[in-house]
């Protein structure tokens, strides 16, 4: 049972990065997946979440319309997609899975790191 984050990277101011988050051990769908990300000194922070089978999403606001999460159920991954990056925006990027039947089970990826900086 694991999940396995991938993707992050040094970008410059602007740039785009797509973060994957491979899951494998349990049943994929009936998880709700979210991005979290943490900054160095500073408190892990949701960036945003999609539901299981139907996929609704949501976004913590200083990321609505530059992040966009997606999942692929077939292939057990979801996405984040991030756009028009800033500096602010560099930090460890964690994968988290929530169990939709149980509610206080929860999994979490080892973390990529991105790095916005010209």
């Amino acid at each position: 049972v694991q999940l396995v984050e991938s993707g992050g990277g040094l970008v410059q101011p602007g740039g785009s990065l797509r973060l994957s988050c491979a899951a494998s051990g349990f049943t994929f769908s009936n998880y709700d997946m979210s991005w979290y990300r943490q900054a160095p000194g500073k408190e892990r922070e949701l960036v945003a979440a999609i539901k299981g089978p139907g996929g609704s999403t949501n976004y913590a606001d200083s990321m609505k319309g530059r992040f966009f999460i997606s999942r692929d159920n077939a292939k057990n991954t979801v996405y984040l997609q991030m756009n028009s990056l800033k500096p602010e925006d560099t930090a460890m990027y964690f994968c988290n899975a929530r169990s939709r039947l149980l509610s206080w089970y929860e999994l979490w990826g080892q973390g990529t790191q991105v790095t916005v900086s010209s």
